[in-house]
């Protein structure tokens, strides 16, 4: 998104596409109160309204016919969520009245934004931070309380926060060193050097650490069920969806190949895929069926490996992925167990036995520690950042006073980075570009 014509008055559709109670839309700019003027016939004029009112009218066609009643909100620079002047529209929520109000606000001199305008001249404005902005995003498209509350805490502000208390540790140091290079002979205090760097090292590291949780929350997580023929797996899908969306029979090697359903799970939006049975089979189809499950399995975000618990235990067939990514599960709880393991959740798709502590297990996997700190890092974007700062404060504690200072002077732009104080334009056009237009 091009930085010009962002003094131009803009206009959109603020609300979603489609039919419903209420429609709103948004003109925002230097004119925006004169285009009010032009579009809303009220007992006040809105540019002689003082911001934060209301007002109640009607909304005007070019040869005043009436196109709704309806209220018209005014916001005055530069308290508005846009720094700007604002008025905004609120009318029945018709496609056809939403258009023809916007299309009177373009013929009065308001030009069509374009996708996230409204938040980019919010950022620009100093009214939100880059995260800000980008909780913005989190939060028009939140699909599970998990996403809207990490969304919300971007938007209060707590990781800009986070980021603040980070930057003051990392200039302390920053300051103290570079005092030393004018007193030499004083050195630098462990109270201004080590204690603060640690301090900021640990912090960071958390925030690393929660990038995962904070996609994950976002973007959803893909589960994959492993196993060997008749293990249970479509029995667990269906016991987790609530109902029957795979075909459970006797016969092994039923499951060819893979099947996707969604479901919330432990506040997670998660793709559940059950895999074709893992076997040595001399079936053209269902070997297909397996080596497609095992390159699933090397995908997928989270694995469950499931093991008829009735049977003798044998070990499954190929490369399974690595500890963190793999929950065992005993299958078949209801039925007397041939083999126990401590390792293994014990669960049965029957009678339900086991499935609420499968549940936790699986947001305790994907979201780890980091679901009980602060504000999450919720884009690759964030994370680049704070790993580069991280690395940099690392360096920096490993090396003598004399040489720590760049190292510390590249972490606080990497700060920088992450809240969008000092980051360059295409990063932020990259950051708009997945807005809608009206946000």
């Amino acid at each position: 998104m091009t930085r010009a014509g962002l003094q131009d008055t803009i206009a959109a559709i603020a609300t979603a596409p489609g039919s419903a109670g209420v429609g709103i839309v948004r003109v925002s700019g230097p004119d925006a109160l004169a285009v009010a003027d032009g579009l809303f016939r009220g007992r006040r004029r809105p540019s002689r309204t003082p911001g934060g009112r209301f007002l109640f009218g009607a909304l005007l066609a070019a040869d005043g016919e009436v196109l709704d009643e309806g209220l018209c909100l005014v916001f005055r620079a530069p308290r508005s969520y846009t720094g700007e002047d604002v008025a905004e529209f609120q009318s029945h929520g018709s496609p056809a009245v939403l258009s023809r109000v916007l299309a009177r606000a373009l013929e009065l001199g308001a030009r069509p934004a374009r996708p996230g305008e409204f938040t980019l001249r919010a950022y620009l404005a100093g009214r939100l931070d880059l995260s800000q902005a980008e909780a913005v995003l989190g939060l028009v498209e939140a699909q599970t309380d998990a996403a809207r509350r990490q969304a919300s805490l971007g938007l209060s502000g707590a990781l800009g926060a986070r980021v603040a208390r980070i930057g003051a540790n990392v200039t302390r140091t920053l300051a103290a060193l570079q005092a030393m290079l004018d007193y030499p002979e004083e050195g630098v205090p462990e109270e201004d050097r080590e204690t603060p760097l640690a301090a900021a090292e640990g912090e960071l590291a958390e925030l690393v650490a929660s990038a995962r949780a904070g996609q994950v929350a976002t973007r959803g997580a893909r589960l994959a069920l492993i196993g060997r023929p008749n293990a249970g797996k479509s029995s667990l899908l269906n016991a987790l969806l609530g109902y029957e969306r795979s075909i459970v029979t006797p016969i092994p090697g039923t499951t060819r190949d893979y099947l996707e359903a969604g479901l919330e799970l432990a506040g997670v939006p998660v793709t559940l895929v059950d895999t074709a049975g893992l076997r040595e089979t001399r079936d053209v189809v269902e070997a297909a069926g397996v080596r497609q499950a095992l390159n699933l399995a090397g995908a997928a975000d989270l694995v469950l490996a499931l093991e008829d618990g009735s049977l003798p235990r044998e070990p499954l067939p190929g490369e399974l992925p690595e500890a963190q990514r793999l929950l065992r599960v005993r299958t078949k709880a209801d039925l007397p167990p041939a083999w126990t393991d401590p390792a293994a959740l014990a669960v049965s798709a029957v009678t339900g036995a086991g499935l609420p502590e499968l549940r936790e297990a699986v947001r305790a996997a994907l979201l780890g520690d980091a679901a009980r700190g602060e504000a999450w890092l919720t884009t690759e974007r964030q994370a680049d950042a704070a790993r580069r700062a991280l690395s940099h404060v690392q360096a920096a504690r490993t090396l003598p006073d004399d040489l720590a200072g760049w190292e510390l002077e590249e972490a606080l732009r990497a700060l920088s980075d992450l809240t969008g104080r000092d980051v360059q334009e295409d990063v932020v056009d990259a950051v708009f570009r997945n807005f809608c237009v009206g946000k």
